[in-house]
């Protein structure tokens, strides 16, 4: 089979690599799309942590192909989708619900090889804890690779409560920035702006999503109180690494205002200077989320699945294996919004 291996840092080497055997408790998964993100971008860019070479890839769907003798509920045949956090299964995190917060949590793609392979070991831990995932008819294996990204944003929006009505700001427009958006007007915004310098990037947002309000200007201040009469924004969140982006929303917030920070910031970057009489005056509520639970991955499952989220329109970039290495490098020029890999 084919795999795509990250020896450091812009490193990406395509292999050939005898498909892998499975224990009892495991499962052999085809892939059939495996979506690049963020922190793939990273981990690229910059090399990885711990023992590489290593297979990328954490958004990932496709065909089980065998199962282990005491694997129960799955079956070959069946079409799934992979959560990719596992936890210990032992700590307070864990039995709360919240494996991808276990200080010990393993992700495929990550910790363990991942989905830019043809095929692919989904360990005990996965199968047992429930990270499989089973897909109706009607959901593209596309959509449902990306079902990890949109769950991390659904644990933002969570914490956020965008209520209807409310006037909403999301900073940065890649396919993160789209899917708070998304959320954002299946809730009931009002107003759903987004703001990023890419003019390019923001037409393909709007073209994706004709109802948001688009603003790549100087003052964005001006342009968010034009745009709510002055009143200002019920919710901003910061999709995209910018200290500047953390330190300037909380002037643009209404009183009891809810601000996410979800894009986490490079190492280096991270302490940043907040205004926080503003906080305390205005009484706002400041948040920030990572990962998502399992109980989040499967609420979007069940939106995408209901059509109430249309994840296919943001995958706008779709590549075979053996182009995985252009894909990196167009993804990282922000060409696009989503990207696959498709098998």
């Amino acid at each position: 089979m084919k795999a795509a291996v990250l020896y450091g840092p812009k490193d990406l080497r395509l292999e050939e690599r005898a498909m892998p055997t499975i224990r009892e408790t495991e499962i052999l998964l085809r892939v059939k799309s495996a979506a690049l993100c963020g922190t793939d971008l990273r981990m690229w860019a910059n090399g990885i942590a711990g023992n590489p070479p290593r297979v990328l890839g954490h958004e990932v769907a496709g065909i089980i192909q065998a199962v282990g003798s005491q694997v129960t509920g799955y079956a070959a045949g069946d079409r799934v989708a992979v959560a990719p956090n596992t936890g210990c299964g032992l700590c307070d995190n864990c039995v709360s619900g919240n494996s991808h917060m276990c200080p010990d949590y393993q992700a495929l793609g990550i910790h363990l090889d991942g989905a830019f392979e043809e095929y692919m070991v989904i360990p005990e831990s996965a199968v047992r804890q429930g990270n499989v995932c089973k897909l109706d008819a009607q959901i593209s294996y596309g959509a449902a690779a990306a079902l990890e990204a949109l769950s991390c944003v659904y644990n933002g929006f969570e914490h956020y409560r965008v209520e209807p009505g409310d006037a909403v700001l999301i900073i940065g427009s890649g396919p993160i920035g789209a899917m708070h958006a998304m959320l954002a007007l299946m809730a009931g915004a009002s107003k759903v702006m987004v703001n990023d310098l890419s003019a390019e990037r923001l037409r393909l947002l709007t073209d994706v999503l004709p109802n948001v309000i688009p603003y790549s200007g100087q003052d964005l201040k001006a342009f968010v109180l034009d745009t709510t009469q002055g009143k200002g924004l019920n919710v901003c969140v910061t999709a995209c690494p910018s200290p500047a982006a953390q330190s300037a929303c909380f002037e643009l917030m209404a009183l009891g205002g809810r601000v996410c920070f979800f894009g986490g910031l490079p190492a280096g970057r991270e302490l940043v200077p907040l205004n926080s009489n503003l906080i305390h005056y205005k009484q706002l509520l400041v948040t920030g989320t990572s990962r998502a639970s399992l109980r989040q991955y499967r609420k979007c499952l069940h939106l995408v699945e209901a059509g109430v989220i249309d994840l296919d329109r943001l995958l706008t970039h779709r590549y075979p294996i053996d182009r995985i290495g252009e894909a990196f490098e167009r993804t990282a020029q922000a060409e696009g919004l989503k990207s696959v890999i498709e098998f």
